[in-house]
């Protein structure tokens, strides 16, 4: 089997600077749109045999393109929203953005992973629903030639992906943007969840950290 997890395609909120992770009613762009089929194409040969989307209407717009394009049903998950700001929803000034940013900061640079925006979520919020259906994904299709596609969100993935990947750890994704339809292409090796791919650059797959790490953000 085979994770594709896949970032939506630009949106309106993206154009706009707006905090949109309510389910606003901010849609693809133009661009993101031609970008969602730009990646419908480049996969037109693969068999994929489900999508799972986050409920949010940009993910799921993407969904629907890749859906028709590739043929393959899509089923709408929570597990895969971008994470929730709290009373900086809805909002584009310099203050919201700065609230958004020190619990990001808090969560990756401090270790503090019960920091957030107020009426938000923090760090473990996002973990308690990510990687549970990460884990259960792998275990139900290991040994499978399943591809699937998770459709989701750049601040959730940067993350969420160091906690079930073997081969891939904080500093990495600090160091690695993750593109409007970027896919991060991953499959179960004895050492774990290893990824082969970020984004078009290929990876090795040997673990960066000991198999029976938990990942650096759970040890701080």
């Amino acid at each position: 089997m085979r994770l594709y997890f896949v970032r939506h395609g630009q949106s309106e909120a993206n154009v706009q600077s707006v905090i949109s992770n309510r389910d606003l009613a901010h849609p693809l762009t133009e661009l993101g749109r031609q970008q969602a089929m730009q990646l419908a194409q480049a996969m037109a040969a693969l068999p994929v045999t489900r999508i799972y989307s986050s409920p949010l209407l940009r993910a799921r717009q993407t969904a629907e393109i890749l859906s028709a394009a590739l043929g393959a049903p899509t089923e709408i998950t929570d597990a895969l929203r971008e994470f929730d700001c709290g009373i900086a929803e809805g909002r584009s000034d310099d203050e919201a953005w700065s609230l958004s940013r020190r619990v990001v900061d808090d969560w990756l640079g401090r270790g503090n992973l019960s920091s957030r925006v107020e009426g938000g979520e923090n760090f473990k919020d996002i973990q308690a629903r990510f990687v549970p259906f990460v884990e259960r994904l792998v275990q139900e299709r290991r040994g499978s030639t399943d591809n699937l596609i998770l459709l989701g969100h750049g601040g959730v993935f940067s993350a969420m992906l160091p906690l079930v990947l073997a081969n891939i750890d904080a500093a990495f994704v600090g160091g690695h943007s993750i593109t409007h339809t970027g896919a991060i292409v991953a499959e179960p090796r004895p050492h774990g969840l290893v990824c082969l791919e970020w984004c078009g650059e290929k990876l090795a797959i040997e673990p960066t950290l000991p198999p029976a790490r938990t990942s650096a953000w759970t040890t701080r």
